[in-house]
């Protein structure tokens, strides 16, 4: 795939197994090394897990972000991994984290639903209890499927690809305003 091709969102664009990440490492490209090994670790650890699930991948404006689902659907995601363009924050989220149990009270967000950690080491990320909180969350999201026909197995799923994708601004812009 190349760079300027798509629509700002392109809906179930295509299909292609968690070994095919040559767009993931485009998508991705513009982040930092450490980050993109981070980023690589951390879906290494999830797919290690949980390979018969599905990964949802967006190329957004704000962020890249992907997710794993035992569907096609973002509804079911359980957990997600997102980097912020401008932050350049990692998240390990959990996409209905508002419903799982989080006894070390390590889950930051106050929203309707979503949880996360911020990962910025991955010697520093805690493994065993984020298992734990996949656990769950993964039988949560196998709850919400209603249709069993909708399961599927091992695929990664560009979901969408925005045209604009948000950059910093510099300091002689930002004081123009």
């Amino acid at each position: 795939m190349r760079a300027g091709v798509y629509t700002a969102f392109t809906y179930n664009l295509y299909k292609m197994s968690k070994e095919q990440i040559r767009d993931l490492v485009l998508f991705l490209q513009p982040f930092d090394k450490e980050i993109r090994e981070t980023v690589f670790w951390l879906r290494e650890f999830v797919w290690e897990l949980y390979p018969k699930t599905n990964e949802l991948i967006y190329d957004n404006y704000n962020a890249v972000a992907f997710g794993w689902s035992p569907t096609d659907r973002v509804g079911h995601t359980f957990c997600s991994i997102a980097i912020g363009r401008t932050s350049k924050n990692i998240h390990f989220g959990f996409y209905w984290g508002n419903e799982i149990t989080d006894p070390q009270k390590m889950l930051l967000g106050e929203g309707n639903q979503y949880r996360y950690i911020l990962v910025k080491d991955k010697n520093d990320f805690p493994k065993t209890y984020i298992k734990t909180l996949m656990k769950e969350a993964y039988s949560n999201s196998l709850a919400k499927v209603k249709d069993k026909k909708q399961l599927m197995e091992g695929a990664t799923i560009v979901k969408s690809i925005s045209a604009k994708k948000r950059t910093l601004k510099s300091k002689a812009a930002k004081k123009k305003k």
